[in-house]
């Protein structure tokens, strides 16, 4: 491979039905309790990798302003050791990083998840590297835990794993979007970046909650549940063990040392929202995330009458309907 080869890829965002919070071993990235999620299709990063030869270190540019690199040039030293493995070029080269996002950055929509998916696959593209599916996981992972399942579309499982070199955390594909199509109506109740980094908070949960020991002792419970629901789609089951664990995840979060509370007052209407719907018949349920921001899963036919419901609800700002996306791809 020539010096300056570039790729381009497309990730998409997440969310967890069943929730993954705090770590099992922080210079890994290795994940504390395993998660199931969906893909979004409605929201996603765009991401170019170029190997440049004579730059001195790594750039990001996201949105078009250059910001720290940090966390990204640990994915591509990574990158980097694959490709000095294979005596490529890349092994001896720093990288230009361009990102965007078609929806807010930070503020509790995962864009963590996409962005450091559409790393992975644009940086080994661009090394010259061809990985498998669970290679690129894990190494979205080290950038971002919830990146490691954004890999996939459709719906998809991260495996916590016990090995001590992280080598079965990683995700995979449960079930893929036309298997059950579904959709998500996504209320946005602010668009600057959630207040506690998730890292931070996880970090404070563990040292602090007294409910941090239950988080984990009932983890594989919900994720056997969960399983089954999407085995069996019962949407039902899915929507009500989805606001199961959201709740029981920020219990966890009320209960750390200072507080983490990542909801403002749309958070709350919209679930009472939520509940106004289900008491009128339409099947919804709400997920929420480390941040402010309503997630409501909905069948199709639904997603309209949910998007009208979100949109009425005072601080909303807007409202948008998401179905079930595709694994991340190369772009050229």
């Amino acid at each position: 491979m020539d010096g300056g080869a570039t790729a381009v890829a497309r990730a998409h965002s997440n969310i967890a039905l069943v929730k993954y919070w705090g770590k099992r071993d922080a210079a890994l990235n290795t994940p504390a309790v395993g998660s199931i999620s969906v893909t979004l299709d409605a929201l996603y990063t765009d991401t170019r990798v170029t190997f440049t030869p004579g730059l001195v270190a790594d750039e990001l540019w996201l949105a078009g302003c250059r910001v720290p690199a940090t966390r990204i040039s640990h994915v591509l030293d990574l990158v980097r050791g694959h490709a000095a493995s294979m005596g490529l070029s890349a092994a001896r080269l720093n990288a230009i990083v361009t990102s965007t996002n078609n929806f807010p950055t930070g503020a509790g929509l995962a864009s963590s998840a996409s962005g450091f998916a559409a790393l992975a696959v644009a940086a080994s593209g661009a090394a010259g590297l061809t990985l498998a599916d669970r290679e690129l996981s894990i190494l979205a992972r080290h950038g971002s835990g919830s990146a490691a399942r954004s890999i996939f579309g459709g719906f998809a499982e991260m495996h916590a794993g016990t090995a001590a070199d992280g080598s079965d955390a990683y995700a995979e594909e449960l079930l893929d979007r036309a298997g059950w199509p579904l959709a998500v109506v996504v209320a946005i109740t602010e668009h600057g970046e959630k207040s506690i980094n998730s890292t931070i908070g996880m970090n404070e949960s563990k040292a602090s909650s007294p409910f941090y020991q239950a988080w984990l002792d009932s983890a594989d419970d919900d994720l056997n549940e969960m399983r089954s629901a999407i085995r069996d789609r019962d949407f039902a089951r899915l929507g009500q063990l989805s606001e199961y664990n959201c709740l029981k995840l920020h219990a966890l979060m009320l209960t750390t040392r200072p507080a983490l509370i990542y909801w403002n007052a749309a958070t709350v209407a919209a679930m009472h929202a939520v509940a106004g719907l289900r008491a009128q018949g339409v099947p919804a349920y709400f997920t929420i995330d480390a941040g402010p921001q309503v997630k409501v899963l909905c069948l199709p036919g639904d997603a309209a009458a949910v998007q009208r419901a979100m949109v009425l609800v005072p601080g909303v700002l807007e409202a948008r309907i998401s179905a079930l996306g595709p694994a991340a791809c190369r772009l050229e």
